[in-house]
């Protein structure tokens, strides 16, 4: 099982940069107290300091949260029955309860909570956003060593012929002899670009909140496949169920076939009637070979989301009548929806970014400072290498600055600039998108319950009239158009109902989605599948009495 490190507190960025240049203090900055340093030390100290802790470029502050009380005008209400309406499974919104990492078993269906821990163990999309993460950290962490001295060494070995024409003035050119000799040279390089401006720890500021983009990335790649694979066994339990319920009307209409055919042949049918009794069934019929190509396709999506090939087809199969609807759904405050949505805080992670790149572009104008220095040995022979009167070494400082450069740097910080604030406008619309998720989902929920309820009266309707027409048919008192019609209206009404009963499934997954999915925030083992998939259950998710707790 692949690891990684993971956020413990999943600390706030911030939503908001302060455009102003002002100094970050670094690492060396210390509190020594005075009079137990010597003046030599406290000056090297004092340069040390302001070498490695100035930084220009805007500081990130901290965003509020935003300033509203719910996700809806006015209060929140619950889904619950209409007065005299059929009674029909009720939901409860509980506002400030938080959402489990395991929100998924709130369907209470074991082989749903099976094929997401085997998705979420072998699914590619996962490990890709795992090997990002890495890739981000090691970018960051070479970075970092920018801010130490560069070390290089190297040892030659020559053989040189050397020309001495032109050395002996008016000697004849091919009497003068060739100097032939050996050089072994040995040198170690130090240089030291100090970080006087911050621009490389801005640098490295941005490198680690790309880090932390990766991190969310995670998140959203954990929250989407889990929601795809639960929105799949939905669909297929939902397919199911349509190809059940089609099959029991078809019966039903072979029966009434039946019925017209002992009718036909004892003289108190037409043809005509019989005829139109067998398109019917024919129309039905031909219902089911969509919905059973529908369903196959349904099962290699959730292999696929499985992390598997399609010829290992999962074993996991759904059905509605092994779904269970939860009942209370927890509704995060609007306050903590932005520390729970990845999006949003992968939004202010890429506004961490754009706003360090604005240091780097602001030190990228100023002087630069170089120290460097190298030494070694040169000698005609190894054996002399080390001896002394061979050793050399050059010590050098310098400051290099642009003078003019056609604007083209400042131009870069402008882009920059900008940049921090298509950030940020990215950021407000993140947020935007994700309280209207949340909205969506509320009101689709609200309404469902009033269309299940309509479902369930308008099947139990039309049932009861297709046994009423059956009856009547059985006694020819009734003409072929009603039974028609009958057949139907009930066809169509328990298709509705099958449908109906999975868009409330659906709608309460998408609930749990739209509010960020409950992603641990405790978790402080870098096997973070283990932490994220073995959350115990909360108390609300527990099952009544009599029933195998999951």
């Amino acid at each position: 099982m692949a690891e990684m490190p993971v956020m413990h507190d999943r600390p706030r960025m911030g939503c908001r940069a302060e455009k102003r240049r002002s100094d970050c203090i670094g690492p060396t900055r210390g509190t020594a107290h005075q009079g137990q340093r010597a003046a030599a030390g406290t000056a090297a100290a004092l340069v040390l300091a302001l070498t490695m802790s100035g930084c220009v470029g805007p500081n990130f502050i901290p965003p509020a949260a935003p300033a509203v009380g719910g996700y809806l005008p006015g209060r929140l209400a619950s889904p619950g029955p209409t007065p005299g309406a059929p009674k029909v499974p009720a939901q409860h919104f509980v506002t400030g309860e938080a959402v489990s990492a395991r929100w998924w078993a709130a369907f209470r269906s074991r082989p749903l909570n099976d094929l997401i821990r085997d998705a979420v163990n072998h699914s590619p999309s996962l490990q890709s956003a795992e090997a990002a993460i890495k890739i981000a950290q090691f970018n960051a962490l070479a970075q970092r060593g920018l801010w130490a001295p560069q070390v290089s060494g190297n040892a030659m070995a020559q053989r040189i012929l050397q020309s001495n024409a032109g050395t002996v003035f008016g000697a004849d050119l091919g009497a003068v002899p060739q100097t032939e000799f050996s050089l072994i040279t040995h040198q170690l390089t130090v240089s030291f670009v100090p970080d006087v401006w911050g621009g490389n720890a801005r640098q490295v500021e941005n490198l680690d909140a790309v880090t932390e983009q990766q991190l969310f990335q995670l998140e959203a790649a954990y929250l989407t496949l889990t929601s795809n694979v639960v929105a799949a066994a939905i669909q297929e339990a939902s397919l199911r169920g349509q190809i059940t319920e089609t099959k029991r009307v078809i019966g039903i209409e072979r029966r009434l076939l039946d019925i017209l055919k002992r009718q036909f042949e004892a003289g108190q049918a037409a043809k005509a009637d019989v005829l139109a009794q067998e398109a019917a069934l024919a129309a039905a019929e031909q219902l089911l070979p969509p919905l059973e190509k529908q369903l196959a396709v349904q099962r290699d999506l959730l292999t696929a989301l499985a992390g598997q090939l399609s010829s290992d087809e999962v074993a996991q199969k759904f059905d509605l009548a092994h779904m269970k609807l939860p009942a209370n759904l927890p509704i995060s405050l609007p306050s903590k929806l932005v520390d729970q949505r990845p999006d949003v805080r992968q939004a202010e992670a890429n506004m961490h970014a754009a706003s360090a790149l604005i240091g780097v572009a602001i030190a990228a104008r100023l002087p630069n400072f170089m120290l460097s220095a190298n030494g070694g040995t040169s000698a005609y022979n190894l054996a002399q290498s080390f001896a002394p009167g061979t050793g050399f070494y050059t010590l050098a400082a310098g400051v290099t600055a642009p003078i003019f450069d056609g604007f083209t740097l400042y131009n870069k910080q402008k882009a920059a600039e900008a940049g921090l604030d298509q950030a940020e406008a990215q950021y407000r619309a993140t947020v935007i998108v994700a309280f209207q998720n949340v909205a969506d989902s509320l009101r689709a929920l609200q309404a469902d319950a009033r269309a299940m309820q309509a479902a369930v009266h308008a099947e139990e309707t039309a049932k009861a009239s297709l046994d009423i027409v059956e009856k009547q048919l059985n006694a020819g008192q009734v003409n072929q158009t009603a039974v028609l019609n009958a057949q139907q209206t009930y066809l169509t009404a328990v298709v509705t109902r099958v449908q109906t009963e999975a868009t409330r499934l659906s709608d309460t997954a998408a609930l749990f989605m739209a509010l960020g999915g409950g992603w641990p925030t405790t978790c402080t083992t870098p096997v973070w599948r283990e932490c994220a998939m073995g959350e115990p259950a909360p108390a609300a998710l527990n099952p009544p009495s009599g029933e195998p707790p999951l």
